[in-house]
């Protein structure tokens, strides 16, 4: 098995494409952080009273949290914000800078939304190249297990997919002591006994991790197309509509109750990060559960379709 990784692995980067890809995921994350700078110099007309702003949060949080409706894990969200309001306010802690250096570590989310495209591309041809360049037979009449040639592959992806999140995120470090100043604030967090300092880099890599869970789906849902249709146009087709649509689908659909069963519904982790919801009442963990049932589904379809599927097909 490590041998087959090995070899896909080298296959996978031999290829001119993947380090174009490379390059153009550093090109990309580069040219998000200089916007993202243009933008902070064309507001920068004065920052706001950091403590009016959150006092408004404060009192804000506080009318939500008269909402008898409310689940629990939203509850016991909105008081931990409370929390660390009142302690800014009562020990002059301000919060971050908006367009501060490590505010622009911490907000590395938006890497997962570049590496999602280039992944799904290369989960989409990695089986269906074979079918398509008429390698498939020379593949499969080796001595080694189909489920094991597939793994392989399957790995090769999602190893590829991390690289490049690792990469667009040591880029974004960069960018962010070049473009961006130091805060003077600090970031703080309710540890569930008291209020502290947030690691910085800590947030930052969790953001990461979150905003990968998107990327591992969306090149899953790839792989299993490229795998069943032997089409690589179809999968990154079908995978970008989902992509791209599945907000919309969850907004359409955000009054009834089927709408907690979507997949469209889970894929963004980050939103638990925020404030921002679309479905109310749908924690993470309600989420993680969801997408491994699709994932699942996925993986079984994949496997069942190239395992049992004649070479000559």
């Amino acid at each position: 098995m490590l041998k087959l990784m090995q070899n896909e692995w080298m296959k996978l980067w031999s290829k001119k494409g993947t380090w174009v890809m490379a390059g153009l995921l550093v090109v990309m994350v580069a040219g998000m952080s200089g916007l993202s700078k243009w933008i902070g110099t064309m507001n920068d007309n004065g920052e706001q009273n950091w403590k009016t702003y959150v006092q408004e949060e404060l009192t804000y949080t506080q009318e939500q949290l008269g909402d008898s409706t409310l689940v629990k894990s939203e509850r016991e969200r909105l008081e931990d914000k409370e929390k660390v309001f009142e302690y800014r306010l009562a020990n002059s802690v301000a919060p971050l800078d908006s367009f501060s250096r490590e505010n622009m570590i911490m907000d590395s989310s938006g890497i997962g939304s570049f590496v999602v495209l280039l992944t799904v591309i290369v989960a989409a041809g990695i089986v269906a190249s074979e079918f398509s360049q008429g390698t498939i037979k020379m593949l499969l009449s080796r001595p080694v297990k189909r489920w094991k040639i597939l793994t392989a592959k399957f790995i090769a992806v999602n190893v590829f997919g991390i690289m490049l999140m690792l990469v667009g995120f040591v880029v974004s470090i960069i960018c962010a002591y070049i473009l961006f100043p130091a805060s003077s604030g600090q970031e703080l967090v309710w540890n569930g006994k008291e209020v502290v300092a947030a690691s910085v880099w800590g947030k930052g890599l969790y953001m990461l991790l979150l905003s990968f869970v998107n990327v591992f789906v969306t090149a899953t849902f790839a792989f299993m197309i490229g795998s069943v249709f032997r089409s690589s146009s179809l999968a990154i087709g079908l995978s970008l509509f989902i992509y791209f649509m599945g907000s919309t689908v969850v907004m359409v659909l955000a009054k009834y109750e089927i709408v907690k069963y979507i997949i469209f519904t889970h894929m963004d982790l980050t939103i638990y990060e925020s404030d921002f919801r679309i479905v109310e009442g749908v924690t993470m963990s309600f989420s993680l559960a969801v997408l491994a049932v699709y994932l699942l589904i996925f993986l079984v379809i994949s496997y069942m379709t190239f395992i049992k599927r004649d070479i000559t097909a």
